[in-house]
């Protein structure tokens, strides 16, 4: 991807020799002869670093850096100034500016200072990117697992992240870590310094997915007022993971198969082929096979995805995963959430393990989060895990008793005494607790939040409870 720099200085020949030289570098060059025009060019353009003069006609240096730093205060402006004007420029660097030339300079010096300023640009991108990974709960340490299924899949990972180009399809049921896996390759591979973009097809409208791809031109379509980069000129020189790929409609996939085969490709409503060096994952929980014989997937472009493949199991065929991604996910979410539940007890593991989890892996955490914010002290017990897991809609006599439908099964329909009926709600909130607590009585009274066991000892004895 060549990136584009725009040149904003009023002198005659000087923008045009730069241009010439940056040209030579692989670099796009715009020119703009003052502060409007600049401002016109970066409306309508993508631009990744400004030149600019510090004497403007009209609306001066500092005003155009102030302005453009109000609307995208992360483009780079390494300023260009006269000897008596370095004193202007160091205002300058205070404004946001990250670098300035003095005029006279050498064009080798000029070249050191671009590639500097695009380098220390890409840099802050990167850790902004790798905030905003930390704050989406992405952890690498998700990649765990004892069974024999999931360490040949870490085996698979370590052996194909070595290839930093061939293109992998991953498979399996939703919830089963798929982006993970494909984060994890990216990060193993030559192209970790690189960006990683993520795209659900699924989540985006058929008529949209091409522009998010491929970028646009500027008046495209009636609402490109700007010319915008696509997530395939984003990724060069790292991983693009397209996720739910078999949702893809068949135009995309024969215009995408044209990306993997040539490298290269249109931004819509221009007429520049733009080369790129991008790494493409894919994934799908659907049956690609089935696809292609009903015609709704290409197969060119399955075996051209699939040059790799990797298969992940679903929770419910590696229970010995269960109860380690549940300890892991309560150690984060206690962190993110300032909590201190230190265990799942016996019973809660019990059910946890008996589950069928057909959510995976991301239900298995959001049980857990679930349980967190229910969970009063240091235990995640049954009670607080949901219904179809901790079998409450059974109707067995073991299924734990929800204390509400107990209140509403016991509401008055007609005159009643309130001490009698205050009396029905404590004794089932007793019952309710013990039964919950497999009669643990110090379970029971953190979830009745009595601070004594002696104060159930008295309300087991008031109603008569063995």
């Amino acid at each position: 991807m060549s990136l584009t720099i725009l040149i904003v200085d009023d002198e005659p020949n000087l923008p045009h020799q730069l241009a010439r030289f940056l040209c030579k570098h692989g670099y796009e060059v715009l020119t703009a002869a003052d502060g409007p025009a600049g401002l016109r060019e970066l409306q309508k353009n993508t631009i990744d670093l400004l030149l600019l003069d510090v004497r403007l006609p009209g609306m001066s240096g500092l005003e155009l850096l102030e302005e453009i730093h109000r609307t995208d205060p992360e483009l780079p402006v390494v300023m260009l100034t006269a000897y008596g004007d370095v004193q202007t420029a160091v205002r300058a660097m205070k404004l946001g500016a990250v670098d300035y030339l003095i005029k006279g300079f050498d064009l080798e010096e000029l070249l050191l200072v671009v590639q500097r300023a695009l380098e220390t640009s890409a840099m802050y991108r990167e850790l902004r990117q790798l905030r905003r990974e930390r704050s989406e709960n992405y952890h690498f340490h998700y990649i765990i697992g004892h069974s024999e299924r999931m360490r040949e899949v870490f085996d698979l990972v370590a052996r194909v992240a070595r290839s930093g180009t061939a293109s992998v399809l991953i498979t399996g049921e939703s919830g089963t870590g798929k982006e993970v896996i494909a984060r994890a390759i990216h990060d193993q591979s030559p192209r970790a310094h690189g960006p990683f973009h993520p795209l659900n097809c699924a989540s985006i409208a058929h008529n949209l997915l091409e522009s998010e791809l491929f970028g646009y031109e500027q008046f495209a379509f009636t609402d490109a007022k700007k010319q915008k980069r696509g997530l395939l000129e984003l990724a060069d020189g790292g991983t693009l993971f397209l996720d739910e790929i078999g949702e893809m409609p068949l135009d995309m996939q024969a215009k995408l198969l044209r990306v993997l085969e040539t490298r290269s490709f249109y931004r819509l409503g221009g007429n520049k082929e733009v080369r790129i060096d991008v790494r493409v994952l894919a994934a799908t929980n659907r049956d690609l096979e089935e696809a292609m014989r009903e015609g709704r997937f290409r197969s060119d472009l399955f075996y051209r995805l699939a040059v790799l493949r990797i298969e992940l199991p679903p929770l419910r065929e590696r229970p010995d995963d269960i109860l380690l991604f549940a300890s892991r996910f309560l150690e984060d979410l206690n962190r993110s959430l300032g909590r201190s539940v230190r265990r799942i007890s016996p019973e809660a593991q019990r059910l946890l393990m008996a589950y069928r989890w057909p959510g995976n892996v991301r239900e298995l955490k959001n049980v857990i989060e679930r349980a967190l914010i229910l969970s009063n002290g240091e235990e995640i017990l049954p009670a607080h895990l949901p219904r179809e897991i901790s079998g409450r809609a059974s109707g067995s006599a073991t299924a734990e008793v929800d204390p509400w439908e107990q209140w509403l099964s016991l509401r008055p329909t007609g005159q009643v005494a309130l001490e009698e009926l205050i009396g029905q709600i404590e004794r089932h909130l007793v019952r309710w607790a013990l039964e919950v607590a497999s009669h643990n009585r110090t379970r029971a009274c953190e979830l009745l939040g009595l601070a004594k066991v002696d104060q159930l000892r008295y309300l087991m004895r008031k109603y008569g409870i063995e």
